[in-house]
């Protein structure tokens, strides 16, 4: 953290990120319920089905973002050494996948409180 800066400035645009990405990971999951079930056999399918996803969401949003850190900045430094045009940053890539991962969680809660209230 930047001297002068407090934690809940450090740490509110991160909040609204994976906040935003959940709450849309939320209205997302019930609405893949619905289809699912109207797709299949019936709304048990869809609850196994769209938690499915929303679990390879966020498993892959999190190896994502665990990836980027462990790896990004040699990638940063590789784009510099060959002198590629690439726009891909570290930082970029940890912030896409922490999207994924909430809107992953977000879909598994919503899915979650749907089968609870089926």
């Amino acid at each position: 953290m930047a001297v002068g800066r407090t934690a809940t400035d450090w740490a509110r645009p991160r909040a609204r990120i994976v906040g935003s990405a959940l709450a849309t990971g939320a209205l997302a999951g019930p609405i893949a319920v619905a289809v699912l079930a109207l797709y299949a056999e019936g709304t048990l399918f869809g609850t196994r089905k769209a938690f499915a996803l929303g679990a390879l969401a966020f498993g892959f949003g999190l190896l994502g973002w665990s990836g980027s850190v462990l790896a990004g900045r040699g990638v940063e430094a590789m784009q510099r050494h060959l002198d590629a045009a690439g726009d891909w940053t570290e930082a970029d890539s940890r912030r896409a996948m922490a999207r994924v991962t909430g809107f992953g969680f977000g879909a598994m809660l919503g899915v979650s409180a749907t089968a609870a209230l089926l």
